[in-house]
């Protein structure tokens, strides 16, 4: 248990305090099963759920990768009782890395200053499980019971693509999310201001994901060599026609109703404005919005060669690939027309892209527990370029939603501190947070 772990500062809010105490958890997931581990945070997190008279099981899909889940018995008091349709809420405890000579505090010291906590996680998405808690001991310590179960998971590997995480529980596990017909998690709820109008972003639905591997090969030379067949010149021909391919807009159901009232918010006709332009005009939030628009093939990592004065015969590259629903197999395709056969490509991942409704009873009552803490704000939907654990339990016909409320100031570039620098979160937007979430959890 890392330093202070467990206690709360007088003078700091307890859901502040268990976000802090979980920062201080380096839970590292450096990708391909290498990780720090989250055993200690899952247990953290268990203890805190067991302080309410929950009973917790861990789950570990490998050494030191430790997932806790509990389940919340509701009343179904006006529901239909005998189907005892249950919501998942769910979040992770996995973090990416965190290069301190980059950021301005201790990535995972916890810091609180200027009326924010900062570290790795404070974002992305220990806020979240801190906030859950939090909206847990309102619920139960005050007595009360929500009207339907809750399935309560924290996750390890999220930033893996949970195969070790919800992807094994979802395989070998299934009875835990038993009765369970929807779920939240991250990443939507936090708001955006635009032309002086604030509106919360809640996520419908998530891009496809596939992680390839571009293999090139060659001969193997010394360095002062004539030679063509050079397996780093193949390559990063490759990378940089896959990285400059400029993917075209395709909107959805649900991003075309994103781009209309973002431009009646901003003053715009979409009828002579393009999609891009109008997200542009919104300021900090665009960043995440025009990633929803279109696929993305973005290189990430580069490998080949062991010395300056020998040609490697082998040198590989990672790409993230984004696509929208059902767009999957075209862009594979695509992507190997665009590269030519003389490259392989592995398939290191793979997963499920999702788009959900903007209505509905869940919709309803998460449009309504924002709007009673801020009723002058409207809430939008929006597709997320990322991806989250929903992925995973769709294949158990769970219907997921993005949906960790929190009030942000304006100036306030949330969406750029997702695996970024500095990442940190307003303390009031935590209290803001807890409060939104409870209502939800009691009253959904």
């Amino acid at each position: 248990m890392p330093a202070g772990a467990g206690s709360v500062f007088p003078m700091l809010e307890e859901t502040a305090a268990i976000a802090r105490d979980l920062i201080r958890f380096d839970t590292t997931n450096y990708g391909n099963g290498r990780s720090n581990g989250e055993t200690e945070a899952a247990e953290y997190l268990g203890a805190q759920l067991e302080e309410l008279g929950l009973k917790t099981e861990y789950f570990d899909a490998a050494p030191g990768r430790t997932s806790v889940v509990a389940r919340v018995e509701g009343s179904y008091e006006g529901l239909d009782s005998t189907t005892r349709p249950a919501l998942v809420v769910h979040g992770h405890t996995d973090v990416v890395p965190a290069d301190a000579a980059n950021w301005s505090v201790d990535p995972f010291a916890g810091e609180v200053k200027d009326g924010m906590l900062w570290g790795r996680g404070a974002v992305d998405m220990k806020d979240m499980d801190a906030m859950m808690v939090g909206a847990l001991r309102d619920i139960l310590l005050a007595g009360k019971q929500p009207k339907r179960d809750l399935v309560i998971a924290f996750f390890a590997d999220e930033e893996n693509g949970g195969v070790f995480g919800s992807h094994h529980l979802v395989d070998t596990q299934p009875q835990l999310f038993s009765g369970a017909t929807e779920a939240i998690s991250e990443v939507g709820g936090y708001s955006i201001t635009m032309n002086g109008q604030r509106a919360y972003l809640l996520q419908t639905g998530e891009k496809a994901l596939i992680w390839i591997k571009l293999i090139a090969r060659g001969t193997a030379a010394h360095g002062s060599r004539v030679m063509e067949n050079n397996a780093i010149t193949k390559l990063a021909e490759a990378v940089a026609k896959i990285g400059r391919r400029e993917w075209p807009i395709h909107l959805t159901d649900t991003t075309e109703q994103l781009i209309t009232e973002l431009a009646r918010i901003m003053g715009s006709d979409p009828q002579q404005v393009g999609a891009d332009e109008i997200v542009l005009s919104t300021g900090t939030a665009g960043g995440f919005i025009r990633g929803s628009l279109r696929t993305t093939t973005n290189p990430t990592l580069l490998s080949g060669g062991y010395k300056h004065n020998v040609i490697p015969d082998e040198a590989t590259a990672l790409v993230d690939i984004r696509t929208l629903a059902g767009e999957e197999d075209a862009v594979l395709a695509e992507i190997r027309a665009l590269i030519g056969d003389d490259i392989e490509i592995e398939i290191t991942h793979r997963d499920v892209g999702l788009e959900n409704p903007f209505e509905g009873p869940l919709v309803d009552a998460m449009v309504g527990s924002l709007l009673s803490h801020d009723p002058e704000a409207t809430v939008l939907p929006y597709i997320l370029s990322g991806g989250t654990d929903n992925k995973a339990l769709s294949l158990l016909g769970i219907t997921g939603y993005g949906f960790a409320p929190l009030r942000l100031p304006a100036e306030l570039d949330f969406p750029g501190m997702f695996h970024g620098v500095d990442e940190r979160v307003p303390l009031d937007a935590l209290v803001f947070g807890r409060q939104v979430l409870g209502d939800l959890l009691l009253n959904y």
